[in-house]
């Protein structure tokens, strides 16, 4: 089984067997695109090191690590999840650095008509159903409550929600005109460009950053810690800068 940068369904990574020179990162699945680059650039630095890529909602990914599945590298779409790692254990302490940032946008399918000017337009009659992350394990959920709190529109907009299990599926949800709109990241949006338009970008009570950092239980912890310098170098930095992450 060639495990050079495998992107594993959430699911299976319990029963991963990693090869003693891998590397399992297990990343927020708005990582997915961007983390696979890095992956290769980071092994063409390290001949003979794979990186094993697993992409998932964060607090399920936490909760797998959490529960013995195998991981160096744990890297959270919010601080949320990665506190509730810290305070789990999960994570060593003294690794945890921010390396990403990211927007909140409001998105609908290209070839729809609606074209909503403000959040209140959610709550037209016409409006019948809007991709939302699952805030309860979706760090995209948790940033879109917290926006839709604000605008005092969370009731009225979550009534005609439908829940998705991680930021990609809601991305999925309206790229396949499921939905009359959605919210995802800003570099979401980027990966489904012609399938999806950006109505607007959504303010957010608290920025959207991204922490990561060495698994208590890494087999290999000096290997893990080499991955996330690489993340936070210029190179790893100027990747995520072509994805659209923004500097943290």
């Amino acid at each position: 089984m060639n495990l050079r940068r495998l992107i594993l369904p959430a699911l299976l990574i319990f029963s991963l067997q990693a090869n003693a020179s891998d590397i399992v990162v297990s990343a927020a699945a708005s990582l997915t695109n961007v983390f696979g680059t890095v992956a290769k650039a980071y092994e063409s630095k390290h001949p003979g090191t794979h990186v094993v890529l697993n992409f998932a909602a964060s607090d399920v990914l936490m909760q797998q690590i959490a529960n013995g599945a195998p991981a160096d590298v744990f890297a959270s779409a919010d601080e949320t999840a990665m506190d509730k790692a810290e305070k789990q254990g999960v994570v060593q302490k003294g690794t945890r650095r921010d390396f990403a940032a990211n927007e909140l946008v409001l998105i609908v399918p290209a070839a729809g008509k609606f074209t909503p000017a403000s959040l209140n337009d959610l709550t037209s009659k016409d409006v019948g159903k809007v991709a939302v992350a699952d805030p309860a394990s979706v760090p995209a959920g948790r940033y879109t409550k917290s926006a839709l709190e604000a605008a005092r529109l969370w009731e009225p907009v979550s009534a005609k929600a439908v829940l998705a299990q991680n930021v990609r599926q809601a991305l999925d949800y309206v790229a396949r005109d499921e939905v009359d709109a959605g919210f995802v990241f800003a570099t979401d949006a980027t990966i489904a460009a012609g399938k999806v338009r950006v109505a607007m970008r959504v303010p957010t009570p608290t920025p959207i950053t991204y922490p990561l950092a060495v698994v208590a239980h890494s087999k290999q912890p000096a290997e893990a810690k080499a991955f996330t310098d690489f993340v936070l170098s210029p190179e790893g930095q100027g990747l995520l800068a072509k994805a659209g992450f923004h500097h943290p």
